[in-house]
């Protein structure tokens, strides 16, 4: 039998781990990035890392290239492209949520804490289910930014560059979930998002792993990812 919400909230089943108010997001965010473990480790890695591709490229120009020319596509790669690319990031959780069984998925915002966040309402994700959420952009954009980078001439290797640099600090909220699951690793962890409540749920199972089914895959479920 796939599991319900009714059954998460059984206490001989499950407990409450921990419920997320969307309007706290930042403040969750914050507290699992200032974690240190592996997942944050390979996160400020990663940043460090496409920093230093971004400056190599920089100082590779210098001297090639009029500055107002260095400067326009300095203004691309740090703010234009990244706004574009906020909506394409939203998008591309929506496919591995449609594909792990999701249907009432929901883009929203909160401009006030200046985040974008992705929901399956009601939906139910196991672990595995939401790292797979969590990571397709991510490895998607992150992939084909580095393609371009090696592929493109001079000044747009630059532009995107920085692109690749600032699209992986904007995945700072995706890596703090990711986190989450980690610093909580020795537990069996289920979440879904209430989208009308805007609260993420948290459940551990306190049963014996091979005593809990698998997430439903039904159409009237759901979950969320900045």
């Amino acid at each position: 039998m796939p599991l319900e919400i009714e059954d998460l909230k059984d206490p001989s089943m499950f407990r409450e781990l921990y419920s997320l108010p969307y309007s706290e997001m930042v403040e969750f965010v914050v507290e699992y990035i200032r974690k240190n473990t592996p997942v944050m480790i390979f996160y400020w890695s990663l940043c460090l890392v496409f920093f230093a591709i971004g400056l190599t490229v920089r100082i590779n120009i210098s001297g090639y290239f009029q500055i107002g020319t260095i400067m326009l596509h300095s203004l691309l790669g740090f703010i234009l492209f990244p706004v574009i690319l906020i909506p394409v990031h939203e998008l591309m959780h929506v496919i591995p949520f449609f594909l792990t069984g999701a249907r009432r998925i929901r883009i929203g915002a909160d401009l006030k804490q200046y985040i974008f966040y992705v929901t399956a309402h009601r939906y139910i994700l196991n672990r595995a289910k939401f790292m797979f959420v969590a990571l397709v952009p991510f490895i998607i954009i992150t992939a084909g930014l580095l393609l371009m980078v090696f592929m493109l001439p001079g000044l747009w290797k630059w532009s995107l560059s920085a692109l690749l640099f600032v699209h992986t600090t904007m995945c700072a909220g995706d890596f703090a979930m990711l986190n989450f699951y980690y610093h909580h690793l020795h537990l069996k962890i289920y979440t879904y998002d209430d989208s009308q409540e805007k609260i993420a749920y948290f459940y551990e199972a306190i049963l014996p792993t091979t005593q809990h089914p698998e997430p439903s895959t039904q159409r009237d479920k759901n979950q969320t990812y900045i």
